[in-house]
Order: structure tokens, then sequence, then C-alpha cells
């Protein structure tokens, strides 16, 4: 019963086996290989850009804070949710890469930002001339750190608001996969189309061993993103095993089948829980995080038998009264099955 995140699984098969293939033999370092060279022109097949700069990353924060780097000055605001990764799981990684961006947060439901929110404050941001932090981007997570995802009419809507002030905005797409296939559109539909200027294109959670892509939809800004990766720390060398990744997840689609499974198991889990009494959802169950509260003691007997999944948020405790509810993140995968799911709801129950 593993919930406690989709980057606990491991590799999928067919991933490890693009791994092992890119093993042999000598090719080209940082990135000239042939085969990272295959993997730029597929993304920008998928994604119906044929001059998106593209580069590969070993991790969602440096994806995101490069980005964001890329993106915004020193003395730029970033909005973002108050709830979004690069706020509260990033160790202040995009103010470091920015040299001293400030995380400006925005409220709204279920972890998305609400677009009058947004508006209200970036026209509250900078008003002071010389005196404030300047108005810098916009970055948005899809799927949410609620499980939730925008449409691409809510996406366009945010960069409408953005567009407004002549901000860039950038997506967190750690779970992309997962929110794309939840909202039945295209990549292009899901981005640019929309008004997304760079995307942090997620692997990692969906099956890959560690990798992820940024992809600059505006390639004005691909030279500063090198010179941004190399100096950050983030050009590998052996750059082909970060491509295989990328290829073997791309080949034939694995990265929709490989999202629609772990969507798949997240929402037979999500109508287990609701039809347990005593036990209440929290978010919708749009991609592949079910958010809920149930009774302590249910907790414990969880806990007891092995489930492994965060109580959420992290200071509550399994010590207290039985009846009182707790509430709890569990998030399915690539690799969730059925069966991990029937034993959780026997014990929930």
């Amino acid at each position: 019963m593993h919930f406690a995140s989709d980057n606990t699984a491991g590799v999928a098969p067919a991933i490890m086996a693009a791994l092992s293939a890119a093993n042999a033999g000598h090719v080209a370092s940082y990135g000239a290989d042939a085969q990272s060279k295959a993997v730029v022109t597929r993304l920008r097949e998928i994604f119906e850009a044929p001059e998106a700069a593209v580069y590969l990353v070993p991790t969602g924060t440096a994806a995101n804070a490069l980005s964001c780097a890329a993106l915004t000055q020193p003395w730029g605001a970033i909005f973002c949710h108050r709830n979004a990764h690069i706020e509260e799981d990033e160790c202040g990684a995009p103010e470091f890469y920015t040299g001293g961006s400030k995380l400006v947060l925005v409220d709204g439901a279920d972890a998305k930002m609400d677009p009058q929110a947004l508006r209200r404050t970036i026209a509250h941001t900078g008003r002071g001339g010389i005196h404030n932090v300047q108005r810098g981007m916009v970055s948005i997570t899809n799927a949410t750190e609620a499980g939730a995802i925008y449409t691409p009419k809510e996406v366009a809507a945010l960069c409408a608001v953005a567009q407004e002030f002549k901000l860039p905005v950038h997506m967190d797409g750690a779970r992309f996969a997962n929110a794309l296939v939840s909202a039945g559109c295209t990549p292009a539909e899901m981005t640019w189309k929309a008004g997304i200027e760079a995307l942090s294109f997620g692997g990692t959670k969906n099956g890959c061993m560690g990798v992820e892509a940024v992809i600059l939809f505006d390639p004005k800004r691909a030279w500063e993103f090198e010179l941004r990766r190399k100096r950050g720390g983030h050009l590998f060398s052996k750059h082909r095993f970060l491509a295989a990744q990328m290829a073997g997840y791309l080949e034939g689609d694995l990265w929709l089948d490989l999202a629609r499974h772990a969507n798949a198991m997240a929402a037979k889990l999500s109508a287990g829980i609701s039809a347990v009494p005593g036990a209440h959802l929290l978010h919708p169950t749009q991609a592949n995080e079910v958010f809920a509260a149930f009774p302590r003691s249910a907790h414990r007997q969880l806990h007891a038998a092995g489930a492994a999944y965060y109580l959420w948020p992290f200071d509550q405790s399994l010590e207290g009264e039985a009846s009182e509810p707790l509430s709890a993140r569990m998030v399915t995968s690539w690799a969730t099955t059925e069966e991990e799911i029937a034993t959780f709801l026997s014990h929930l129950k």
C-alpha cells in the first residue's frame, strides 16, 4: 500500500530498458549525441512548437528554478499560489537561482489561483516605485498541489491577466501528463496556445528515473537558459542518460499511458474512500492525488498494516482522540495496483 508519493515508485520497465540500451558504446557528451537531438525534435512535435527551445535537467526543482531565473529579474515578483511547489517545497531555490526574486502569494480554492485575486495582487505590487519589488512573472502549477487541474480555458484566463501587465507565465508541470489526460486536450492547447511561455515538463513522478524537460516556447530566452543551466550545475556531461529516459518516456505515448493508469487508480481510491462512513474528500480528485479526512483510529489501523501515505499537513499526530478526523494525502503512480487499493480500503473500513 504505497501512496506516499508517485516519486517513491520505481522506474517503468520500458524506460529502464532505454537506459540500459543507452549504456553501450561511446557517444558525444553534453547533449551533442543523436538521441538528445532526437528528443528535442520529438518534444517539438508533441507540442506543435517547431521553434521551441528544449533542455533536459535532472530534477523538477532545477527545471522550475532555472525557468524562473530565465523569465524574471532579481528584483521581480514571482506570482504563484500560496501552496505552489516553488513556495512550499523547493527550499528557496527559485529565490536563489533568480538572485533574489520574491515569491508573492495568491489565493484560490484547491491550490488554483483565482484570476481576480491574481489581478489584484499584481496591481498591488510595485506601486511604490523603486522602493518595491517589481512585477516579474506568473507561475502556474498543473496539476496543483491539491490534486486539481487547470483546464486550457482556466490557464488562458490566468495568462490573460498576466498579459495585461506584460508578464511571462511559467507552468510547473511535474504532473503535466496527469493533468493533460484528465483535461482531454492537446499539449499545445494546455500550454503555448493558452499563453504559457515556459513549461517544466515532468518525467520523474511518472515513471522516469530522474529527468525533466524545460520547454521555452519563446526561443529568445534560450541562450540565457543554457548559461544558467551550466552555471547552476545542471548540465549533465553524460547527457545521453537523461535523453534515453525521455526518449523511452515518449515512445509510443508511454507517458500518457502511465498517467492514465495513475489517474484511474486515484479515481478508484477516491471513490472507495468516499463510500466509507466517517470519511470524506477534501479536494476533487482530478489527477493522481487524493486528499481525504477520516478518523484517527482508521489512520492507526492503516499505519499498523503498513500503509505508506502522509498526514497532510504534517503536524498532525496519531496520538489523541480516536474519533477525531485527520486529513491525509494519498498519491497513486504508474505502479499502483488494484490490489493495493482494495487492501487499503479494507483496513479503512
